[in-house]
């Protein structure tokens, strides 16, 4: 039997903007990238800046590139 891989997400190395995880989400849930990073910019404005740019960050730390 064929064995397929997990779904991972990672960054994106072609939907980037500045470090590629809206367009790795994108990327992951088979979406424009566009339509995330308006939801993200959405979410971060409506929860006062901090815990959005900081989830990004975090997110920066851990979603690994694409080997």
């Amino acid at each position: 039997m064929d064995k397929k891989e997990p779904k991972r997400l990672y960054r994106s190395e072609t939907n980037k903007t500045w470090a590629g995880i809206l367009g790795g989400v994108g990327e992951y849930f088979n979406v424009d990238p566009t339509l995330i990073r308006l939801l993200f910019l959405l979410l971060v404005v409506m929860t006062g800046f901090f815990p959005g740019l900081l989830a990004y960050i975090i997110a920066m730390a851990i979603v690994p590139k694409r080997a």
